[in-house]
């Protein structure tokens, strides 16, 4: 477990108020982990990528992704069905953090592999809680799955 701690957990985002917010957030939850913030799926593609394929300058393969469905350029929903069809990533735990509640969007991210659906709070305080949450759960609690076995 103690591996978990030092790999980054990857925020992917359009919303630059949300990515700040959520590195505060996690801040005052006190998460060890590094938060790595993208903000969309084109950069979470190349991101991703390169850490497969082990080229330098990512870094580590994160512990997690956090995912925001409802962005330009390649949508949270493409890049889930990207993610799940690449060998060395497909086991990443998703964690689709968005502001939609709607149904289809909620059966659709699941269908594409999503790990957790959650919806984003209002208040600063509601996302310190469910940042604090999710770091015990996901980055303690969670036996991550090794990414690069076949």
């Amino acid at each position: 477990m103690e591996e978990n701690r030092w790999a980054p957990v990857l925020v992917v985002d359009d919303d630059e108020d949300d990515r700040f917010n959520i590195q505060r957030a996690a801040a005052k939850a006190n998460l060890a982990n590094p938060i790595v913030c993208l903000k969309d799926g084109e950069e979470a593609v190349s991101y991703l990528s390169a850490v497969a394929s082990g080229e330098p300058g990512p870094g580590p393969a994160p512990v997690v992704l956090i995912l925001d469905l409802k962005m330009p350029r390649m949508s949270g929903f493409e890049v889930l069905a990207w993610l799940r069809e690449q060998p060395g990533l497909r086991r990443l735990p998703v964690i689709v953090f968005t502001s939609s509640a709607e149904d289809p969007d909620i059966q659709r991210a699941y269908e594409l592999g999503a790990n957790s659906y959650l919806v984003k709070p209002v208040s600063f305080v509601s996302l310190v809680e469910l940042m604090s949450t999710l770091g015990l759960y996901w980055l303690i609690l969670n036996k991550p799955p090794d990414l690069t076995a076949v």
